[in-house]
């Protein structure tokens, strides 16, 4: 019997190398992409009318428009706002109301102060840091990628071929086609379409492997390891199907209740110490 306490010590701080926190890369490739717009822009900085001077320049280059949802921290094409005449969905990509109803935009959202106070000097170097903040937010899908990776080199250190003895991202009912496994038990009849980062095909034995790490705590552990656990039971009187969840991360100090309950159900549950100890060739 493992003891949960004794396991959850084992639980790293991190997994990330120094590309996790910000992909420079995308960041610089993202501006290069706007950046003949961005410099067209910068002729408004300053500007003492501001609002003239932006239709004029829309007039001679209506691609300025596309360039404008950055400034305010958005990747949409479209962003909606509401005022006392109604709902306005504004498209950056494609002009949908006359240019002066972008004047309203812009002015109301405070861009226009912000060129025209010389709040920023440079609308590439403004940019350049939205951008790095926007993909801070996507940290915690580079950390899910991190674990992936990591998992997958302890399946090919364990001599399995990828496609051949495990697959990546494989769906229920691709299981279930190929294989001919019967996993309505945790498809909801067909109903529900669940995919694992992971699926390993043994002679008589499919193993669904789902991987995540988790630095810091946070509301999704909670309904990660409930969702486990209702997965784990279902999945409990399978004869040729078994569920495998492999995670790590001292975020899960802040939901060790909820998750020692999927411990305590989940036989095959698994950190990055029982990697190292090599529960993989255990698992074959």
């Amino acid at each position: 019997m493992r003891d949960f306490q004794t396991w959850l010590a084992g639980f790293r701080p991190a997994i990330a190398g120094y590309r996790y926190y910000t992909d420079l890369e995308k960041v610089y490739n993202n501006v290069a992409a706007i950046k003949v717009e961005l410099n067209i822009l910068n002729s408004l900085i300053g500007s003492e009318h501001i609002e003239q001077d932006f239709i004029k320049l829309y007039q001679r280059y209506p691609e300025i428009l596309k360039c404008i949802p950055v400034l305010l921290a958005k990747r949409e094409v479209e962003i909606l706002t509401k005022d006392f005449d109604g709902d306005h969905v504004y498209n950056f990509r494609k002009a949908n109301y006359p240019i002066e109803h972008y004047v309203v935009f812009m002015r109301e959202t405070g861009l226009f102060g912000l060129m025209q106070d010389k709040h920023v000097n440079n609308l590439i170097d403004y940019v350049t840091g939205v951008e790095t903040g926007l993909d801070s937010n996507a940290r915690k899908n580079r950390g899910g990628h991190v674990m992936e990776d990591l998992v997958e080199s302890y399946l090919v250190k364990a001599g399995l071929e990828r496609d051949k003895t495990y697959f990546k991202e494989m769906y229920i009912h691709e299981i279930q086609d190929r294989w001919a496994i019967d996993l309505s038990s945790i498809s909801n009849e067909g109903g529900t379409e669940k995919r694992f980062d992971f699926v390993i095909k043994r002679p008589n034995m499919v193993y669904g492997i789902e991987t995540n790490f988790y630095a810091s705590g946070g509301s999704k552990l909670n309904e990660t390891a409930r969702s486990y656990k209702t997965l784990a039971l279902e999945t409990k009187g399978l004869k040729d199907f078994k569920f495998v969840w492999i995670t790590d991360g001292q975020g899960w100090n802040s939901a060790r209740n909820n998750l020692k309950e999927t411990f305590d159900v989940l036989d095959n549950l698994y950190n990055i110490v029982d990697l190292d100890n090599g529960i993989i060739d255990c698992l074959l």
